[in-house]
């Protein structure tokens, strides 16, 4: 029998609305499902204009020879890749990209995610859970809509909580109140914390850095989001981390969140703001949304 790996066909071939403007793509690709490991990423190219988008491999199926991406639409890009049908084709997948996330072996460890952050934390969830580590998962979201990954994250977990900013579902408050908490009764209880991972937007994995910090927690953050390249070549993923400079791609994208310098991360996110909303300006433009799309 031929065990060759069949070259990558990158065909879409699975498409799940998961909440507003959010996407779960299953795509065909044999040689990274069967290589990637949690934190790992790929580079996505839609089509010959296309820029290059580092996505983060939300779960794969050497199986079957899938892995899937979760994508909120936000600029022109992100859009783009959320509105193709199944059966289209990516132009370029790339990847496994990046260092996987350390696991922990029996250990306790409480993953913290935010928003589209969730998507990121699953696959971390899941490998923890299988190195039969003590997992605390804490997930949140502006509002109930707003949350994904419920029904995956929750069986994998010890200990699960929702919160949201508005309390329309679960705790009212931020990950990181929930999770202070958490901090609080695993020490009165003398089964401390080993290590936090949070990913997220940049203010709450600050938010969640500042908690854990008077605790000597070593706290893990992904700084997936401002990658550009993906591969060391741009120089558009620096960051300050510990006082020295980093390439995300290449140097990460996970790093100590006590080192990680926010403000210089703030600033640089704001980099090509104005590039990404002229061009979703005139993408909206030519592609109205299409009200039976979901």
């Amino acid at each position: 029998m031929d065990t060759r790996i069949r070259p990558p066909s990158n065909a879409v071939v699975g498409r799940t609305v998961l909440g507003p403007d959010v996407v779960r793509i299953d795509i065909e690709s044999p040689f990274i499902a069967s290589r990637r490991r949690a934190g790992q990423f790929v580079i996505v190219r839609v089509d010959e204009r296309g820029e290059r988008i580092p996505l983060t491999i939300a779960d794969s199926d050497a199986r079957r020879g899938t892995v899937s991406l979760i994508v909120q639409g936000v600029g022109k890009s992100t859009r783009q890749l959320n509105s193709l049908p199944v059966g289209s084709r990516l132009l370029d997948l790339v990847g496994p990209l990046g260092r996987p996330t350390h696991v922990i072996e029996r250990g306790r460890v409480a993953c913290v995610g935010g928003g589209i952050g969730t998507a990121v934390i699953f696959p971390i969830v899941k490998a923890l859970h299988a190195a039969e580590t003590h997992v605390i998962a804490i997930v949140g979201a502006r509002n109930k809509g707003l949350l994904i990954l419920e029904d995956d994250i929750r069986p994998l977990a010890d200990e699960f909580f929702i919160t949201t900013d508005d309390g329309s579902r679960g705790r009212k408050g931020f990950v990181s109140d929930q999770l202070l908490d958490c901090i609080k009764s695993a020490q009165a209880a003398g089964t401390p914390l080993d290590e936090v991972i949070a990913i997220g937007p940049v203010p709450m994995m600050r938010a969640v850095c500042n908690a854990t910090r008077p605790f000597g927690i070593k706290t893990v953050v992904s700084l997936n989001s401002i990658m550009v390249d993906g591969t060391g070549m741009c120089g558009g993923c620096r960051a300050s981390v510990g006082g020295e400079m980093k390439f995300v791609c290449v140097d990460g994208p996970e790093f100590d969140g006590h080192a990680v310098d926010f403000d210089e991360l703030t600033l640089r996110l704001q980099t090509y703001r104005e590039d990404e909303q002229r061009a979703l300006k005139e993408y909206m433009e030519s592609h109205p949304p299409d009200p039976h799309s979901h």
